[in-house]
C-alpha cells in the first residue's frame, strides 16, 4: 500500500535517480519506487522550479552518419579485413598443429596438453577459444600436474609388479588373477586400475583359441543318463568329476593323447594320463589316478563325460564299477553337455603352447603338461574359487 506522506529525504532521492540517466522513464522509475507516475513527476517539477534539481538532459543523439565513399574508410575496412585474415591464418596453424596430439588417447586431456606446449606462442586465451575448451578448465588441469606426475610414477611401479606376476605365471594371467596376486602380496589395489595399466604397457592373458572337436562317438553304446544337466557345480570336492581327452601335437606330426579328471568341488586335476594313443586304458589310467588322489577310491561319486569311445566300452564301465563310480554321459555330438572338461583341456593346451601350433618333441610336450597340472593345481587363482587355487580351497579353515 503506497504512503500518503514521503519524507522529503525519499522525494530527494527519487527526483536524482530519475535525473541520473537520460532513458529513464516516469512510469519505469516509479513503479520501482512504488509511486504513482503523476506523482514522480510532480516531485521532479517542483525540484527544478525551486531550483535543486537541474534540467533533464537531452538523449544522446547518434554519431552521423560517415560518408562510405571516404578513402579513410575503405582503409579502415581494408585493414580489419587484414586483420580477420591474419587470425583466420593463425586459427588454421593451431589446428594443423594439434592434429598430431589428437591420434589417440583422452581427446580433452589432449587438448589441454597442446595449450600447455603452445601457449607461449599463441596465448591460452586464443588457444581455449580455437579448441572449443574452458579456460578454467585448463588451468584446473595445469594446476593437477603434480598429483598426475605422482600418479604415472604410481602406475610405472604398479606396472613393474604385474609385469613380474606375469612372467612367473608363464603370461597367463590376466586382470582378476593378477589382482588377487597384488591383494595376497599387500598390494591394495582396485581390478579396473589393474586392467588400465595392463592395457597401457601392452600386458595381456592369453585368450581362448579355436576349439577342435576330438570326440569320436560310439555307435553301438548303451544309453547312460545324464546326470549333471549341464551344472558344472558341486556340493563339495569328491562328489563330482568330469572328464576329456584331448589331443598334444607334436612338431613331426605325431599327436599325444591327454586324459583328464577334474573334480567340480574345487575345479581340481585330480588325475591326468599321457600316451600315443587313445585306447580304453588311457581313460582307465586317468580314472585310476584320480582314485589314488582321493585315498584309492571315488565311491559314492559321479564321472561325467561325452560319448566318446573310451568312456563307453566295458572295460571302463567295469572300471568305475570297480572304484564306486557313477556314470553319466551329455548327448551325443553336445560338446556343451561337456563344457568343464572341455573348457580345462583348451585352457591347458593355450596357456602351455602360448600361441605355438605344436610341441618340438613329445619330451618336452609332457614335461609341459606336469608342470602345468601342478601349478594348476597348487597356484594357479580359480575365478569360480574366490581367486584361491584348487588346493587351497580344499584346505579345511584356520580356527
Amino acid at each position: 500500500m503506497a504512503l500518503k506522506h514521503y519524507p522529503e529525504e525519499f522525494k530527494t532521492d527519487a527526483v536524482a535517480l530519475f535525473l541520473s540517466d537520460p532513458s529513464n522513464t516516469y512510469k519505469r522509475i516509479a513503479a520501482d519506487l512504488g509511486i504513482s507516475r503523476g506523482t514522480l513527476r510532480n516531485w521532479v517539477l517542483e525540484a527544478q522550479r525551486r531550483g535543486t534539481a537541474p534540467a533533464r538532459p537531452a538523449p544522446a543523439q547518434p554519431p552521423a552518419q560517415r560518408d562510405l565513399s571516404s578513402p579513410d574508410v575503405h582503409e579502415q575496412e581494408n585493414q580489419q579485413l587484414r586483420a580477420r585474415i591474419r587470425e583466420l591464418e593463425t586459427e588454421r596453424d593451431i589446428l594443423r598443429k594439434a592434429a598430431k596430439y589428437f591420434a589417440g588417447g583422452d581427446a580433452l586431456v589432449n587438448r589441454f596438453q597442446f595449450v600447455a606446449d603452445h601457449q607461449a606462442a599463441y596465448g591460452v586465451k586464443r588457444l581455449c577459444r580455437v579448441l572449443e575448451i574452458a579456460r578454467s578448465s585448463y588451468y584446473r588441469w595445469r594446476s593437477a600436474t603434480q598429483a598426475r606426475a605422482a600418479r604415472a610414477r604410481a602406475d610405472a611401479q604398479l606396472a613393474d609388479r604385474i609385469a613380474t606376476i606375469h612372467a612367473a605365471h608363464d603370461g597367463t594371467y590376466g586382470s582378476p588373477r593378477i589382482t588377487a596376486e597384488l591383494r595376497d602380496q599387500g598390494v591394495q589395489v582396485n581390478h579396473k586400475r589393474v586392467e588400465r595399466v595392463m592395457r597401457q604397457h601392452g600386458i595381456a592373458g592369453l585368450r581362448l583359441r579355436r576349439k577342435v572337436r576330438t570326440t569320436v562317438p560310439a555307435p553301438d553304446a548303451a544309453p547312460v543318463p545324464d546326470l549333471l544337466r549341464r551344472d558344472f557345480t558341486a556340493p563339495a570336492p569328491g562328489r563330482r568329476y568330469v572328464g576329456d581327452i584331448t589331443y598334444l601335437p607334436i612338431a613331426d606330426g605325431t599327436f599325444l593323447f591327454l586324459a583328464t579328471v577334474l573334480d567340480l568341488g574345487s575345479r581340481r586335476l585330480v588325475g591326468w594320463s599321457i600316451a600315443n594313443h587313445m585306447r580304453t586304458s588311457l581313460v582307465i589310467d586317468a580314472l585310476d589316478a584320480a582314485a589314488a588322489t582321493r585315498g584309492g577310491t571315488l565311491d559314492g561319486a559321479i564321472f561325467h563325460s561325452d560319448n566318446g569311445a573310451q568312456y563307453c566300452a566295458a572295460d571302463f564301465t567295469a572300471a568305475c564299477n570297480r572304484l564306486g563310480v557313477t556314470r553319466s554321459r551329455g548327448a551325443v555330438g553336445t560338446s556343451a553337455d561337456n563344457a568343464a572338461a572341455e573348457s580345462l583341456n583348451a585352457t591347458l593346451k593355450r596357456e602351455t603352447l602360448q600361441g605355438a601350433r605344436h610341441w618340438p618333441t613329445t619330451h618336452t610336450a609332457r614335461q609341459a603338461v606336469f608342470r602345468w597340472a601342478t601349478r594348476y593345481n597348487t597356484r594357479r587363482r580359480h575365478s569360480r574359487l574366490g581367486q584361491l587355487s584348487p588346493i587351497n580351497y580344499e584346505k579345511p579353515p584356520v580356527a
